[in-house]
Parts: C-alpha cells; sequence; structure tokens
C-alpha cells in the first residue's frame, strides 16, 4: 500500500515569493513500467528489458515522467491540496536512468489576480546535472486544505521490478571469480552467461568440457577466454569447484545441472568444505507482487530439522543478507502454527527463545520477534486484530520458517502461487554459493548473483552498496 501521510496545503495569501519545496524520488524500473500504461507511450528506448534489446542500451526515463514529478510536489506541498494546474513550460536538458536518485524543487516566483501563481521548477540529479527545469502556473485554492492519510492500492507488475537496484548497487564492483558448477544445459549456462555480462562474475565453467562447448554453441556463446575445467561428469566438479575457493582462484560458488545435495555435500563437509565457523543456511530474496519490499525466507534448502542453535544461526546469517541488500535494521519474524508460546508446539518455544537472545545481544543487527503466524507477521490489520504489538508484527522483512519443509512450502507458494521473483544465496560459509534450482530461469540465476556479490562486499567492508530508496 502506498500511503501519503497527512497532506496540508496552502491557501493563496499565505503563499509568499522565495517559498520553495522539494521532494527526492528515485526512478525505478517500475516507474517506466507504469508510465508506458497509463501514457500508452511504448517507445522501446523507455522499456526495461526492451531498450537492451532493440537500442543495445539501458532504458531511460520519458521526459515527461520527469515533469509529473512536479505535478506531484505542485499538488502535494506547495501549494499542495485543492491547487489546479493552468500551464507549464518545461525545458528538458538530460535524461534519467532507472537507479537515479532525482530531487525536484518548486519555488514560488509571482502571484497574480485570481489566486494564480508562477513557480519556478528545477528537475535535478544527485550528482548537479539539470535535467529538466521551467514555469509552472497554478491556481492556488482560497482555504488551505488538508486531507488525512492518502492510500493507494500497490499495482502488481512485471516480475523482478524490485530487483533493479540490487543491480544497480552491483556497478563498478569488480566482478567475483565464480566456480560454475556442470553448467550443461541451457538454463545454467545462459545464466552465468547472463551474469558475465553484467560483469557480476568472472565465470569458471567446471564439468564435462565437451558438453558445456556443446551447450555454449547453442545458446550462442563463444566461450572467449574462457577454458572449461574439464571433469569426467558433473558429479565431479562440485569438489573442485570447492577446491577453487580453497586455492583462491574462485570467491564463489554458482550450482548448475545438477542436484543441490550433491553441491552441499562438498561446501558442509567438515573437512575440506566451506564452513566458517557458523551453521550454513539457504536465504531466498522474493520480489513479491502487491509488497513494497523484498521479502527473506530462511531456512528452505539446507536445515531439514534446525534446534535452537542452529536456528540462531540461521536468523543471523538472514540478518547479514539482508543487510547487506539494503535493509538497515531487519525486522525477523520467528514463524510457527501460532503466535503464542505453547509447549505442545515446540517451534513456539524456539521463537521465544530466538527473541529473547536478540534482546540480550546473542543475535545482532535486527529486531526478532516470534512466535509469530504467517498472517500476523507479515499484515497490519491481522496484527491488530489479534492485538499484537512490537516492531515486527505485520512489517516482517525476514521470515524464518520452523523447518525446512515449511520454508520450502512457503517460498514456492510465493513463486508459482503469487508470481513472485526469486534470487537464492547459501549464506554463512567462507565463499557465497549460488544455490538456484535447475528449473530457475536465467533472471533467478542473475538475480542470485547480484545478491553473491552485495552480500560478500559486505562481509569484507561492513558496507551496504544498496541505497535506500526515497518515495
Amino acid at each position: 500500500m502506498t500511503i501519503a501521510r497527512g497532506l496540508v496545503g496552502h491557501a493563496f495569501e499565505d503563499l509568499e515569493i522565495g517559498q520553495s519545496a522539494s521532494l527526492e524520488r528515485v526512478c525505478t524500473d517500475n516507474d517506466l513500467v507504469i508510465f508506458a500504461h497509463a501514457s500508452g507511450n511504448l517507445n522501446p528506448r523507455h522499456l526495461p528489458g526492451l531498450a537492451e534489446k532493440v537500442t543495445g542500451q539501458k532504458p531511460v526515463a520519458p521526459a515527461m515522467w520527469g515533469g509529473s514529478l512536479f505535478s506531484a510536489l505542485l499538488g502535494n506541498v506547495l501549494p499542495g491540496p485543492g491547487t489546479a494546474y493552468l500551464h507549464q513550460t518545461l525545458g528538458f536538458h538530460e535524461r534519467g536512468h532507472p537507479g537515479d536518485r532525482l530531487t525536484v524543487t518548486v519555488t514560488v516566483r509571482e502571484k497574480l489576480t485570481d489566486r494564480r501563481v508562477h513557480l519556478a521548477c528545477r528537475l535535478v540529479r544527485d550528482d548537479g546535472t539539470l535535467i529538466a527545469d521551467g514555469v509552472a502556473e497554478v491556481q492556488a485554492p482560497a482555504t488551505r486544505l488538508a486531507a488525512g492519510d492518502v492510500s493507494l492500492p500497490e499495482l502488481a507488475l512485471r516480475k523482478g521490478g524490485k530487483f533493479g537496484r540490487l543491480l544497480v548497487a552491483c556497478d563498478g564492483v569488480p566482478a567475483m571469480p565464480t566456480a560454475v558448477v556442470a553448467p550443461t544445459d541451457a538454463n545454467s549456462l545462459g545464466g552465468a552467461w547472463e551474469a558475465a555480462k553484467a560483469a557480476l562474475i568472472e565465470p569458471i565453467l567446471i564439468g564435462p568440457a565437451a558438453r558445456i562447448r556443446a551447450e555454449a554453441a547453442e545458446v550462442g556463446w563463444d566461450l572467449a577466454g574462457i577454458r572449461p575445467i574439464d571433469t569426467p561428469d558433473e558429479h565431479a566438479a562440485p569438489a573442485r569447484a570447492v577446491a577453487l575457493v580453497h586455492e583462491g582462484e574462485a570467491a564463489a560458488v554458482m550450482k548448475g545441472n545438477i542436484h543441490s545435495d550433491e553441491v552441499l555435500k562438498h561446501v558442509t563437509k567438515a573437512d575440506g568444505g566451506l564452513r566458517a565457523g557458523r551453521r550454513i543456511s539457504h536465504a531466498f530474496v522474493l520480489d513479491v507482487p502487491g509488497r513494497e519490499g523484498l521479502l527473506l525466507i530462511s531456512d528452505a534448502a539446507i536445515n531439514i530439522a534446525p534446534d535452537l542453535t542452529t536456528k540462531a544461526d540461521i536468523v543471523q546469517n538472514a540478518i547479514d543478507l539482508a543487510r547487506a541488500i539494503g535493509l538497515e535494521v531487519p525486522r525477523v519474524g520467528i514463524l510457527s502454527a501460532v503466535e503464542t508460546v505453547n509447549p505442545a508446539i515446540p517451534s513456539t518455544l524456539d521463537a521465544a527463545a530466538l527473541s529473547k537472545m536478540a534482546d540480550r545481544g546473542q543475535i545482532k543487527g535486527g529486531i526478532v520477534d516470534g512466535p509469530l503466524a504467517m498472517d500476523n507477521a507479515v499484515d497490519v490489520e491481522a496484527a491488530k486484530t489479534k492485538g499484537i504489538a512490537g516492531l515486527v508484527a505485520g512489517h516482517a522483512d525476514v521470515l524464518i520458517a520452523p523447518n525446512l519443509e515449511a520454508g520450502t512450502m512457503m517460498a514456492k507458494q510465493l513463486v508459482f502461487l503469487s508470481d513472485a521473483d526469486t534470487g537464492g544465496l547459501v549464506v554463512g560459509a567462507r565463499a557465497p554459493v549460488m544455490l538456484t534450482s535447475r528449473a530457475d530461469d536465467e533472471q533467478a540465476r542473475l538475480v542470485s548473483a547480484a545478491l553473491a556479490v552485495l552480500y560478500s562486499h559486505w562481509r569484507k567492508t561492513g558496507e551496504c552498496l544498496v541505497r535506500a530508496e526515497v518515495a
């Protein structure tokens, strides 16, 4: 739900020459899609995905999308509610792009008869570049008008919209040397190729070399500069990938056309694996249509029936990944069937203990609460109805499943019934592991590579590269 809090306008007589107002806005892929739907402008240079294919360049924001930001500021803030647009001149000097942080400013320049007002308009990128400027003529309201909370239902847009910010955040970060395990089908090899073209990874292809080359020819990848590491079959590839991490040749691992169990057997083994002191776990990151932010679910791939100690590591790993992708203080909901502690349901006892462990600093970096049922973890009204207060209830960014079965069913329900887009990462190991499903498409593998880049950078530097989005 998009919400504007307490809009309060200005009456004509209250306006003063030089009075100014500004707002910040980050341009997103979704903005361009929404504008195309609303305006009917289907120019390929403005459409994410199509611009790259047709023009060979990243999409640019339509000029009038930038112009619409002046309308938002005039209607919401200055003069505000009750304002009527009469005339607008605009000059466009540069173009905005998805990922740009823009500041739009209007300044009262002249007050005329019949409550008409001229306001200077400027749209500037955060590097100081002037995108557009001009003059708006509006009719200000005769009296000061106010509106309570104004809410709009979320639009369900194309999949992957929220992941655009993660991909943008990876720009300029050196590509990670990545051991790609058994990329012997179109999806896994194509995903590695897309990640390489996006400068997220430097692929080290491990598996039967003849099959890899044959598949590369099928998808149109000439493998220039890449010599596959030949193994007798796919089953020998995971061990070689883990060895490359130990040898310093690879900084990450990407699963290809092979069962997850075979990769995890070598990643998690006590002798020669990638353990780093904490229990290794997996986290899904999902873009769920209709939800404002990304959602993390853990663990749905590695730990089958985790005990309390393992769950504490799962929670900490998920918090670390959430912080790496832009959630400064993640809100973590520990799930069970009910939201009250019940000794007959062991997961409620674990949830209560995990909450107290976070209170005492044994789990750091997030706000942890539980037990919570699924409804009151993610829905504000459900939490209110059940009288559950707190910072997490209704607002959870991270959901911790009681066991692998529940986590897997929850994640796949969101993907296959709610049309969520997803990426995933094994966390808590010496190196990030991209553990995508063999059924995942290239987009899921590309997103997982971005997660690996951001998580690895955060672990090394403590710096989150994802900039906070400003509405």
